[in-house]
């Protein structure tokens, strides 16, 4: 079954473009030029991946993609300025699975697309029909990677594909260190380039979904200088 991927940029020449490059290799590809319409368009038949603008008409990228994480954890890849840092980071705190920075090589879209659709698939499947093997459970954390399912305290957290791989390299192995570095890998693949602000970005945004459940929740531990840990029981 084919891919379906959404594309929202108030620029028709890049839509158009990578349009054609995506369904040459074989992807379905939506469009839209606002945000208010990808919303409309996406609350009514979801995509399997979105590649957001941040500057657009109507509704922005980032309120369109504060809008999509409440009810989708929808893989999500921001296109930003070259040169706009606080557009990145604040892409990844609002839940952006990756982002990449205008102008931008097709390729490297493409390639980014894949990954984020492989590592979506796998995070679904891993475990697939072998029960208990597919459930993590660290004290009142547990992670079902079959539903692709976060409950703290028996509650739902709603993580996006790299927020759930984060968790579950973190609490896989609990009190062992993990480099940012090891943590790209593990979120993104070794084939993909990051750098270590996207992972601190990430784990704050990890750290205030589970807090808006539990305050005191503390076990993502940050050392200094080398990197996170998931605090053993």
């Amino acid at each position: 079954m084919k891919h379906t991927i959404a594309l929202v940029d108030d620029d028709r020449n890049i839509l158009e473009s990578v349009q054609m490059t995506l369904e040459q290799e074989g992807f379905q590809v939506r469009t839209y030029t606002d945000g208010e319409s990808a919303l409309q368009g996406l609350t009514a038949k979801p995509a399997d991946l979105a590649v957001l603008d941040i500057k657009m008409p109507r509704m922005d990228g980032m309120e369109l993609l504060q809008r999509l994480r409440a009810r989708s954890a929808m893989p999500v890849i921001f296109l930003t300025s070259k040169d706009d840092e606080i557009d990145e980071l604040m892409g990844l705190r609002l839940g952006a699975d990756d982002y990449i920075t205008k102008p931008f090589s097709q390729r490297l879209l493409l390639e980014r697309i894949r990954a984020l659709l492989r590592r979506n698939e796998a995070s679904r499947a891993e475990g697939s029909g072998a029960g208990p093997s597919g459930v993590i459970v660290r004290g009142n954390l547990t992670l079902d990677e079959t539903k692709h399912q976060c409950l703290w305290k028996g509650q739902d957290i709603q993580l996006t594909v790299t927020e759930f791989l984060l968790v579950k390299a973190l609490a896989a192995r609990p009190g062992m260190v993990k480099s940012r570095d090891q943590l790209i890998d593990a979120a993104y693949g070794e084939n993909v380039y990051v750098d270590d602000r996207t992972i601190d970005s990430h784990v704050k945004r990890l750290r205030k979904k589970f807090r808006t459940c539990d305050e005191e929740f503390d076990q993502i531990e940050t050392l200094y200088g080398i990197g996170y840990r998931y605090k053993e029981a």
